[in-house]
């Protein structure tokens, strides 16, 4: 099986509990306003990977197994089977593992939706994030981006993994993270707006200089 891969990328910290491995699937038709990946949008069969090759990369930069896997995008629920097929494929690895990890899905799609037409994929989850980015509201929990976006915990590892988090009795700090490639840099997190233009303020300070700011389209 293949799915449509935009990036990975280890170690996130900003979208999850832990040192955690983020995969960005590619494609993305809801294409909500300021949304920061909008490089995940186009559906470009280019970036078609197999599900096998992941999961050896996913071994090679965290042989004794990430604390958890945070599957983003883009739309991961326009690819369906190909989500149930990577999910699937990083279940049977964490069962190898002696510490098993857990697995947080974000959609920009609502959760009826999301239990009315994907219900066995959702069930395969431990932890997911729905409904759309909506700008104009005001940031939502820990790792939400606005706060019509709840944290849904489907699983007994999801409930002690998220638990403290749901109730409130966390003390974790929200963040992101900043990735440079050779022509290219991305965020990886929720970050408020305000630490968007923070962030490049500091960069123009430097020298940087972007040709294109996805949140500002």
């Amino acid at each position: 099986m293949r799915v449509r891969l935009n990036r990975a990328h280890y170690p996130v910290t900003t979208l999850g509990p832990g040192a955690r491995i983020g995969l960005w699937l590619q494609g993305c038709t809801i294409g909500c306003k300021g949304c920061i990946s909008r490089d995940t949008w186009a559906d470009d069969a280019r970036k078609e990977i197999e599900i096998e090759k992941i999961l050896k990369w996913c071994r090679s930069v965290c042989p004794a197994g990430p604390e958890g896997v945070t599957i983003t995008g883009g739309e991961p629920f326009e690819q369906p089977e190909a989500l149930g097929s990577l999910v699937h494929a990083l279940q049977r690895w964490r069962k190898s593992l002696e510490t098993p990890f857990d697995i947080l899905c974000y959609s920009g799609l609502p959760l009826r939706v999301l239990m009315l037409r994907h219900l066995p994929f959702v069930n395969e989850l431990d932890a997911l994030i729905p409904e759309p980015y909506l700008r104009q509201r005001p940031k939502g929990q820990l790792w939400s981006g606005s706060d019509n976006q709840p944290l849904v915990v489907l699983s007994e590892l999801g409930r002690e993994r998220y638990g403290s988090y749901i109730r409130g009795d966390s003390t974790a700090a929200a963040g992101f993270q900043v990735c440079v490639g050779e022509s290219s840099a991305w965020l990886v997190g929720i970050p408020d707006r305000k630490d968007l233009d923070k962030a490049l303020t500091v960069a123009q300070k430097s020298g940087v200089r972007f040709r294109g700011l996805s949140w500002l389209a």
